[in-house]
Parts: structure tokens; sequence; C-alpha cells
């Protein structure tokens, strides 16, 4: 009599991950994913740097004040204000497009990535898989790291992208399950590529408002498009910090 197949367990060291990875690739397969993406999962490695990372969040427990102070609140306002006098057109048209208006677009942007300055060197594919082989937030993990194993198929992603260390892709920080959800071609050329600039704000706009944000209403703190800035990050002093700087920069 064979024995039963028992699937493999999430885990919260490098041991297992292997056996883990080819139980998930049945997972993967049945979900979509083809060739390319299986194979990029099958060469992924456990990043250790990764989970370091996810072990050690400690930003998101300051205070406000001391927040803005540590990400550079003032700088990004600043630098924010220019990007947004030098191609004001771009902007609007997102606003017309989308309903978003700049300052929360260019806060976003400049919190994430201080304009696309330093986007990530980790590993996406690895960081990802890895993140939803770790027993931590395994269910959170799963449907983004499907997502990057179907941007790998379609080419919108290699097995060589960097990115953050949770796996975030671009200029503003998609999980890769958002950047095949929402992701948006900003510049006409067909594609859609989050190290884009215009790609990647676009994208960012249509999240937003894909997830209810309404034009012309308002986003500060008990305003109606608070809780749409809520969807894009769950750390209640990174949502007010972007409420107040967008509101500085379109001040």
């Amino acid at each position: 009599m064979s024995s039963p197949v028992i699937a493999a367990q999430c885990g919260n060291t490098s041991a297992g991950f292997d056996a883990w990875k080819s139980s998930f690739a049945k997972d993967a397969k049945r979900a979509g994913v083809g060739k390319r993406g299986l194979q990029a999962l099958a060469g992924t490695t456990y990043a250790s740097s990764t989970i370091k990372a996810d072990r050690n969040q400690k930003s998101f427990k300051y205070s406000l004040d001391k927040f803005m102070q540590i990400r550079g609140a003032d700088t990004i306002v600043a630098q924010g204000r220019k990007r947004k006098a030098r191609n004001p057109e771009f902007y609007a048209a997102l606003e017309r497009r989308f309903g978003v208006p700049a300052g929360v677009i260019i806060a976003i942007h400049g919190m994430e990535t201080g304009f696309g300055g330093f986007m990530g060197d980790s590993n996406v594919t690895s960081a990802i898989v890895t993140l939803t082989y770790d027993c931590r937030r395994s269910e959170f993990f799963k449907p983004h790291a499907i997502g990057a194993l179907k941007l790998i198929d379609q080419g919108s992603m290699t097995t060589s992208t960097k990115g953050a260390k949770h796996g975030e892709l671009g200029h503003t920080q998609f999980l890769p399950g958002n950047a095949l959800k929402y992701g948006v071609d900003g510049n006409g050329d067909g594609t859609i590529d989050l190290y884009n600039v215009s790609d990647s704000l676009a994208s960012t706009a249509n999240f937003l408002k894909q997830k209810g944000w309404k034009t012309g209403k308002g986003y500060q703190e008990g305003q109606r498009n608070f809780k749409v800035i809520k969807e894009w990050n769950a750390a209640g002093v990174y949502q007010k910090a972007i409420a107040i700087m967008a509101a500085r920069i379109d001040g």
C-alpha cells in the first residue's frame, strides 16, 4: 500500500525550503503559472536577509514626529514640490484619469524609494517565495508569490529582477500580486514596467482608484479618502505621514 502524500509545511528556517518549493509548485501550476514561472520558482534560494528584515521592522513603532524626521519628510516635500512644478501636466493628467491628487502620488513616490533613488537590491522572486514559505505571514504572501511567477511568465519581470527586501517592485514598491492586478501602462508604449516612472506612478494612482478613491474628496485623517491610503500601507504612522506630506506638496 502506498504512503499518503503529505504537503510540505511552512518553516521558520531554511531547512525544508526545497521540499516546500516542490509542493508549492503544484499550487502555482493550478493557479495558472506557466513553464517560465515554474522554472523561476525552482531556481529560488532561501533569502536570509529578507527574513532578518521582516523580523526587525522598527520604524513603524515610532511616534509620528519621529517617523517623519527619520524618513526625511521635509526633504520629500521640498523635492516633491519641485517635481510637480517641473512636470505639472503629467500629474494633472494622472489626476484627470484616476482622481488622485499629485501630492499623494508624489508623497508615496518619495517615501517608498526617494523618487527612484533606491528601489532595492534583493532578488524579488527569492524574497517573495521565502516569505510565502515562512510561517509568519505565509497566506498573505502567497498571492504575491503567484503574482511574481506570472509576471515572469508574461515577461514583465525576470528571475534577476531586484527589489526591496519583501519583494516590492519599482518606483513605488508594488508587491508582485498588486503589480499584476493594478499595473497600467502610463507612457503609452504598450508595456507595463514598474521601473519606468510613468508606468509606476500611473499604476499607483490606479491602485488607489480601484481601492475606492473618490475624486475631490479629502484624504486627511477622518476624511473620505484617508481609508484608501490605509490600503496602501497598514502602518498608521505611515498613513498619517503620507497624508500630511501630500497636503504640503499640493499646498
